[in-house]
């Protein structure tokens, strides 16, 4: 199976109005006609304005004019046309889907193309605008293909010369939705590691790859499994893409037209280094109040003077007497400031209520941010390597000097970096019950506690 049969193909052309199939491989010799009187009187603003949230079909007579931006000679679009407004710098795009084969034959990408919307159908799938006819499937209305027969009734195409097209050149950074439905081209872009060494797409299947820029930024390019290139591998190098913008939902994706749209002729740029370690990073106030189990939080404080990303880091609770783990919270996608606090909480509602703001981090039960006061907490950086403690891992707290239940651990200031070894001697401990040394007088929320403060 493949994208363009290798056998005898049935296109359908244009002959004025009419339509006629030509069973020939030669399609350099299709000739079609163009339109010479036909002239725009809305923009595609007007027509996407029509939208009021559902599917319609359109009954003002106007025509739009744009330019073709799309082609499937490669396979890697089909069934459809995308066009902007403009050859270089567009401001807004569209697409029409069409029941048409070698659609490039007809409509190349520079062709200017005006379309009649009298008739079709509007809508908006995944916050992509899309013009065509419609098909029904499990009992709702969509837009499909507009049918071959009506092609010539809708798009039709210019007498003017073919454009050259002016891809647009972003940023990963700077693609908005104006942008959708346009030909962009984005530099030092690479394929991700974990994808070298794989096809651009799985045969016959929709397959999905993944760009990033040299700061991190990601980007997934769209590759159809019927594509001539399916099975070329992923390009190893650095360079430029160029291809058709799209949008799944809240991200972006790209589709190129062929291979020719991809030049990685530069070497890799280096991976950008997001793990970070720290013995400024540690436990500063464990709280369990006597009054309101929903109010108790896990405070981390940066002693250094710069924020530090907690990609990687996590705090593994040890409850009660266990030497297995028991819970482990996972701290990645979070930065903690510069002489700043870091407060998780395992009920951010309550947390809201008690304390009068949101937590940074809002956990579940059970999770290292709901102790008790008996267990034992560690703070593990990126590499697995053991930067704070409080307690001793295979005791249980209750009736030591580590203990904090009805009560809090607070870690003393003049305490400036993590130790990886329970030390007493660095922590005010309250409680209800604990070992000499340790305060036993149960602490009431809020007025007992100072979360967000060092």
């Amino acid at each position: 199976m493949c994208t363009r049969i290798a056998c005898m193909i049935v296109v359908f052309v244009f002959l004025g109005n009419a339509i006629s199939c030509v069973k020939n491989q030669d399609f350099e010799s299709i000739t079609d006609a163009c339109e010479e009187n036909l002239v725009a009187n809305a923009t595609f603003a007007d027509v996407k304005a029509l939208y009021q949230g559902e599917l319609l079909q359109i009954q003002e007579d106007w025509v739009i004019e744009g330019y073709v931006i799309s082609s499937d000679r490669a396979g890697n679009f089909f069934s459809v046309l995308h066009f902007q407004d403009a050859p270089a710098e567009p401001t807004e795009g569209f697409q029409i889907a069409i029941d048409l084969f070698e659609s490039h034959l007809l409509f190349e990408p520079g062709s200017k193309v005006l379309i009649k919307t009298k008739g079709l159908y509007l809508g908006q799938s995944k916050g992509v605008f899309r013009l065509g006819g419609t098909f029904a499937a499990f009992g709702a209305t969509n837009v499909g293909r507009l049918p071959a027969l009506k092609i010539p009734e809708h798009i039709f195409r210019s007498c003017d010369q073919v454009a050259a097209i002016t891809p647009r050149k972003v940023r990963l950074d700077e693609l908005d939705n104006a942008l959708i439905n346009t030909l962009v081209t984005i530099d030092s872009l690479q394929f991700v590691e974990h994808g070298l060494g794989l096809p651009f797409a799985e045969p016959w299947e929709e397959t999905e790859r993944t760009l990033k820029d040299c700061e991190g930024n990601e980007l997934v390019l769209v590759n159809s499994g019927f594509a001539d290139f399916q099975g070329e591998l992923l390009p190893g190098g650095n360079g430029s893409v160029i291809g058709v913008l799209l949008r799944e939902n809240d991200d972006f994706q790209l589709v190129i037209r062929d291979l020719d749209d991809v030049g990685f002729s530069n070497e890799r740029c280096e991976e950008p280094v997001t793990e970070f370690t720290s013995n400024q990073i540690f436990f500063s106030e464990l709280a369990d109040p006597n009054n309101n189990a929903g109010a108790r939080f896990v405070e981390l404080y940066n002693a250094g003077n710069q924020p530090l990303d907690l990609n990687g880091w996590s705090i593994r609770r040890y409850t009660n007497a266990n030497t297995e783990v028991s819970s482990v919270l996972d701290l990645s996608g979070f930065t903690i400031g510069a002489l700043g606090t870091f407060v998780i909480s395992p009920n951010a509602a309550t947390f809201e209520a008690v304390y009068g703001f949101a937590p940074d981090m809002g956990v579940s039960t059970n999770s290292p941010a709901d102790s008790n006061g008996d267990d034992n907490l560690v703070l593990v950086d990126p590499f697995g390597s053991v930067i704070d403690v409080f307690g001793v891992i295979g005791e249980d707290g209750s009736g030591t000097d580590h203990e904090f239940e009805d009560g809090r651990a607070l870690r003393k200031v003049g305490v400036s970096q993590a130790n990886p070894i329970y030390t007493f001697s660095e922590w005010t401990v309250y409680n209800d019950t604990g070992a000499a040394g340790t305060i036993n007088q149960p602490q009431n929320a809020p007025e007992d506690f100072s979360p967000g403060q060092r």
